[in-house]
């Protein structure tokens, strides 16, 4: 199955259709922030932070904690962080550029989202970008990826299938 995932040029095309799905639904997300006329999180987070209290909470005190300590002062921060985060994660994987960096940083986001007890649609594309994050390369072959990796590779001094054992 991995081999799969990971080699087959239709399953590429398959990833690429999913990718691009999971890219509209961030840069739709991160624009409507961006132009609504002010994005800020500090409804949000005060809203998560209080479903953690009461007999079922749908929030985790660790995660409330986060919430009320680093994240509520900082609101400004993480307004900005959050929509433009989508922005650029949104045109990543549309393009197909830097595919896994951008699906491992949209995880990243929706598992926020649902640590802070919303529901929507974060499950769903927690799934359909693990499939994108372990297909690997294969996410990003019928995208920018294609042929800005190698340059990514050159430039980071890897190479593909490089079996070198690091001199300590």
């Amino acid at each position: 199955m991995l081999n799969l995932l990971r080699k087959n040029n239709i399953v590429a095309g398959i990833l690429a259709i999913i990718r691009i799905y999971i890219g509209y639904e961030f840069l739709h997300a991160g624009i409507g922030k961006i132009t609504s006329g002010g994005f800020d999180a500090s409804g949000f987070l005060k809203g998560a932070i209080a479903s953690s209290a009461g007999e079922h909470p749908a929030v985790q005190g660790w995660w409330a904690a986060f919430l009320e300590n680093i994240a509520l002062p900082n609101a400004d921060l993480f307004s900005f962080l959050v929509q433009w985060g989508e922005v650029l994660v949104g045109i990543a994987l549309i393009l197909g550029l830097l595919t896994n960096f951008a699906t491992l940083m949209g995880m990243v986001m929706n598992f926020s989202f649902l640590f802070s007890g919303t529901v929507s649609t974060n499950g769903q594309m927690i799934l359909l970008a693990f499939f994108v994050l372990v297909a690997g390369a294969n996410a990003g072959k019928f995208g920018v990826d294609r042929y800005a990796m190698p340059y990514v590779r050159n430039f980071m001094g890897t190479k593909r299938n490089d079996n070198r054992v690091p001199a300590n």
